[in-house]
C-alpha cells in the first residue's frame, strides 16, 4: 500500500510542469461591491424620502382625517375626535352625493372617450409626414400648456350667454335665435364642461399615442399590404395589438386624472347650476374649504382614491388577461 501511494505521488509530481507556480485570479474585492451598493442606496434614498414625505404622508393623513371630526377648531385646540365611519355616512347620505357620483361617471366616461378617440385619430393622421406636420404637432400642445384657470377664464368669456363670441357667431350665421346658456343651463352645463375637458386632454392622448405609433416597424404594414390587408385590417391586426400597452397607460392615467379634475370645473361653473356639474372632487373641495368640515372632505377624497385604485387594478388585470390569451 505504501509503495502504491509513493508511485502515485511520484506520478503526480512528474505530471506537474516545472517552473514558477501560476497564481489563480483573485475574486472581485468585496469592498468594491460594497461601494457600488452604497452608491445605489445613496441615489435611491432621496427618491424614497421624497415619495414618503410628499405622497405617502398626505395620503395617510387624509385617510386618518376621514375618520375624525376635523374642523377649524382642531387647528386651535389640536383635538380631532375619532368618529369612525360617521363622516362617510354623512357624505354618502347627503342629497348632493348621488348627483355628484352620477356626474363623476358621466364626466369621466365622456371625457376619456372623447379624448382617446380624437387623440388616436390625430395621432394616426400625423403618422404620415407632410409639410408643416412638426409645426402643427407643436401647436397641438398649446391647450395642454395653458394653465387651467386661464383656460377656464377664456372659455367663460367665449361661452357667455349674452356677450360670448360663440353665441354671437351662431346668431350671425342664423343657427339659433336664442342665446343658449352654455354654462348656466342645467341641461347644457355638464356637456359643455365635458367638451372643454376633452379639448384640454387631446394633446396628452395624441402625444403618447403618436409616440407609440412611431415604435411600430413600417415593415409590418408593408407585409400586411402584400397580404392584401385594407387599412382597417392593418389597424386591427397590426396597429392595435402593438399599441395596447400604450393604450393601457393612456387610459389608466386619463381616468385617474379625470376623476380628480377640480380646477377646470371650479373655473367654469363652480359645480353649478343647481349641482348639475358637481362631482365628488368638487364636493370634497366644498366640504373642506367652504364648509370647513375637513373630515367629511377627506372622506369624499378617500372615496375617489379607492375608486381610482379599483379601476386601475381591474383594468390592468383585464388587459393582462387579454394579452395572455
Amino acid at each position: 500500500m505504501a509503495d502504491t501511494q509513493q508511485r502515485a505521488g511520484g506520478a503526480t509530481s512528474a505530471a506537474r510542469p516545472a517552473g514558477p507556480e501560476v497564481e489563480e485570479p483573485r475574486p472581485r474585492r468585496t469592498s468594491t461591491r460594497s461601494r457600488e451598493r452604497l452608491l445605489q442606496i445613496g441615489f435611491l434614498v432621496p427618491a424614497v424620502v421624497y415619495m414618503l414625505l410628499f405622497f405617502g404622508y398626505p395620503v395617510v393623513q387624509n385617510a386618518l382625517m376621514g375618520f375624525q371630526r376635523y374642523t377649524t377648531r382642531t387647528f386651535v385646540t389640536g383635538e380631532a375626535p375619532w368618529v369612525g365611519l360617521d363622516n362617510y355616512r354623512e357624505v354618502i347620505g347627503s342629497s348632493v352625493f348621488t348627483k355628484a357620483a352620477v356626474n363623476t361617471v358621466l364626466f369621466t366616461v365622456g371625457s376619456i372617450a372623447g379624448q382617446f378617440v380624437i387623440g388616436l385619430a390625430i395621432a394616426l393622421f400625423f403618422r404620415k409626414r407632410f409639410p408643416l406636420s412638426g409645426l402643427l404637432r407643436s401647436l397641438l400642445l398649446l391647450p395642454w400648456l395653458i394653465p387651467l384657470i386661464a383656460a377656464s377664464a377664456v372659455w367663460r368669456w367665449i361661452l357667455d350667454k349674452d356677450t360670448g363670441v360663440l353665441n354671437q357667431v351662431l346668431g350671425g350665421l342664423g343657427v339659433t335665435d336664442a342665446n343658449p346658456g352654455w354654462l348656466t343651463s342645467t341641461s347644457l352645463a355638464l356637456i359643455t364642461v365635458v367638451a372643454i375637458n376633452i379639448w384640454i386632454g387631446i394633446p396628452f392622448n395624441t402625444t403618447i399615442l403618436y409616440g407609440g405609433l412611431q415604435d411600430i416597424p413600417e415593415e409590418l404594414y408593408e407585409a400586411a399590404a402584400l397580404d392584401g390587408a385594407t387599412r382597417w385590417r392593418a389597424f386591427r391586426h397590426v396597429t392595435w395589438p402593438l399599441l395596447r400597452p400604450v393604450v393601457t397607460v393612456v387610459l389608466v392615467l386619463g381616468v385617474v386624472y379625470t376623476l380628480k379634475a377640480l380646477d377646470i370645473i371650479l373655473g367654469l361653473t363652480q359645480g353649478g347650476p343647481a349641482n348639475s356639474t358637481q362631482t365628488i372632487a368638487t364636493q370634497s373641495y366644498n366640504l373642506s374649504f367652504q364648509e370647513f368640515d375637513f373630515g367629511q372632505g377627506a372622506a369624499a377624497g378617500n372615496i375617489l382614491i379607492v375608486v381610482s385604485l379599483v379601476f386601475a387594478v381591474l383594468y390592468l388585470r383585464a388587459n393582462r388577461r387579454a394579452l395572455d390569451e
